[in-house]
Order: structure tokens, then C-alpha cells, then sequence
């Protein structure tokens, strides 16, 4: 058995807090990551921390980009057991969203408001991405059609790892965050 892991995220960033008001939820943003340390973390966001309009497939990190910017980042982050196959999937298909170029879906993204479902093609927001990558690798996630970040709390066999500031989240990192 291998773990992969859960990230739920809120900026506070000016988009972050829109979708925040339409959800009513705690967090407006979710990742998945392939390592407790969160350094093979990944998602649909900003590509530049400091212009929300340019977005698509993002490497994230903690001490970086996006994360390290909005230094007040709120997280919530949980594990999940797949077996060995599944995370060799789950591998396989984000490098596959990675050099097959998809684009930001923010018509996507804005039709969750509205609580409806608009699928572009060759596109994702966060959600869409992370429910798209478990589905794909086999993993049993009986998410809803119109995925927000907070749906992913209801997968079964979670575990909670961390609550708090993301850069305060420690685990066997070696280096601080913010040195």
C-alpha cells in the first residue's frame, strides 16, 4: 500500500474568497500530492502568484510561488491508502495532464456557482482536476458531478494529517519553509 495526499487549501486571495461566498465553505482549493512532504504537489492555479488571470497545470510548493505569497494560506491536509498500482496511476496520469498541456476551465470553475456543470475540453479547475485524476487511476472517490474542494472531505478511508497555517505543516522536511 501506498498513501497519496489531500490538500485543502484557502489563500485569502480576492478569487479564493469569491468562491468562498458562493460555497459557504471552509476552503476554496484542492491538491494532490504524491509524498507526505508535499514537494510532488499539484493542481489547476495560478501559474504567476502575482496574476490570478493566468492559470492552468501547476507544480505547487509551500516555499514557493502562489503559497509563499499568501504567507496566511489555511490548510487541512489528509491521506489516503492506495494500493501500489493505483499510485503508479495516479503518477502516470498527472504527467499526462502535465505534457498534454490542458488549460485552466474557469467558465468551469464559475458554473459551480450556479450549480452548474460546464466541461470544456482539454481543461480543469482544481477540483475537476484532482476528481479527474483519482477516477482515472481506479480509486473509488463517489464524488458529485459539480465538484468543489470541501466534496473531497467525504472520501472514504481519509485521514486527517494537519489543520492549521500551511507553512507551518512539518513533516520530515529538512529545510525551514520560510528560511
Amino acid at each position: 500500500m501506498r498513501k497519496i495526499y489531500i490538500i485543502l487549501t484557502h489563500t485569502g486571495t480576492n478569487l479564493s474568497k469569491i468562491i468562498k461566498s458562493y460555497t459557504k465553505d471552509e476552503f476554496s482549493h484542492v491538491s494532490i500530492s504524491l509524498d507526505k512532504e508535499l514537494k510532488e504537489m499539484y493542481s489547476f492555479g495560478r501559474l504567476h502568484p502575482y496574476n490570478p488571470f493566468l492559470a492552468g497545470f501547476v507544480h505547487e510548493s509551500i516555499s514557493q510561488g502562489t503559497f509563499k505569497r499568501f504567507y496566511n494560506t489555511k490548510a487541512k491536509i489528509y491521506s489516503l491508502e492506495v494500493t501500489k498500482e493505483q499510485y503508479k496511476e495516479v503518477k502516470y496520469n498527472i504527467k499526462k495532464i502535465q505534457k498534454d498541456s490542458y488549460k485552466f476551465n474557469i467558465v468551469g470553475l464559475l458554473a459551480v456557482g450556479i450549480h452548474k456543470k460546464i466541461k470544456m475540453k482539454h481543461s480543469f479547475y482544481c477540483a475537476e482536476f484532482v476528481k479527474y485524476v483519482m477516477e482515472k487511476s481506479s480509486i473509488n472517490t463517489n464524488l458529485p458531478d459539480i465538484i468543489k474542494p470541501e466534496d473531497f472531505k467525504k472520501i472514504d478511508g481519509l485521514q486527517e494529517v494537519y489543520n492549521g497555517f500551511l507553512r507551518n505543516y512539518e513533516c520530515s522536511r529538512k529545510v525551514p519553509v520560510f528560511s
